[in-house]
């Protein structure tokens, strides 16, 4: 719970360090500028509020590694809930207006967070969770969003390391295998997870793992 609360105030502060212009920048998000994905974070929280407020007394049905739906292909930015952000995002006019709203949302849930019971349980997605698993999601979550902030970013701060190493651990477990030590912890999510393409010889070093990825994760 700490790790979450890390990676998601380093997450905010990255977006409240932002001058107005990159927010019409692209995002590492497929058809999604900066200002679409902090849309996309404000309503992550809003999630994590209403999740944490939805207690349930029945056993866990998944944890932090099988919360996640894996498909081989790629998204395409064409999803209905995707163009409603792109929508809502638009709305808001002014960055300014998007800051306040991530930061006063945001806070909330990040309080939330850290009042909340690890070992209370509970329900979103028609699945059950402990409280500690479904914070978990959220490391890896805030960590990838942080690499999409800053894809074409070079300036801003990137996401913590310690957030780096739990989502590669997190990743490695959806995925059943290792990734080569060789390979950085932002390498692994960003070709992992199909935010870029391996070069030559990333693709050598990760062997029989290349042809099963990349794993994209909803």
């Amino acid at each position: 719970m700490d790790l979450f609360s890390h990676t998601w105030a380093a997450l905010r502060a990255a977006v409240a360090g932002l001058p107005d212009e990159d927010f019409a920048r692209p995002s590492g998000c497929t058809g999604w500028l900066v200002r679409d994905l902090v849309c996309h974070l404000v309503i992550d929280a809003q999630d994590v509020l209403i999740t944490l407020a939805t207690p349930v007394a029945s056993e866990p049905t998944r944890d932090a590694v099988t919360y996640w739906e894996v498909s081989t292909t790629a998204p395409t930015g064409d999803d209905p809930l995707d163009a409603l952000t792109v929508r809502l995002a638009a709305a808001y006019e002014e960055p300014w207006l998007l800051r306040f709203h991530l930061d006063d949302v945001g806070s909330a849930a990040g309080r939330a967070a850290a009042l909340a019971d690890p070992a209370g349980r509970v329900g979103t997605r028609d699945e059950v969770f402990t409280v500690d698993d479904y914070l978990t999601t959220y490391v890896l979550e805030w960590t990838l969003h942080h690499l999409d902030l800053i894809a074409h970013l070079p300036d801003a701060a990137g996401p913590p390391r310690e957030g780096l190493a739990r989502s590669r651990v997190l990743l490695e477990s959806i995925a059943g295998a290792a990734f080569p030590a060789s390979l950085s912890d932002r390498d692994v999510l960003l070709v992992g997870t199909g935010r870029r393409a391996a070069t030559e010889a990333e693709t050598a070093r990760l062997g029989g793992l290349a042809p099963r990825l990349p794993l994209f994760l909803g």
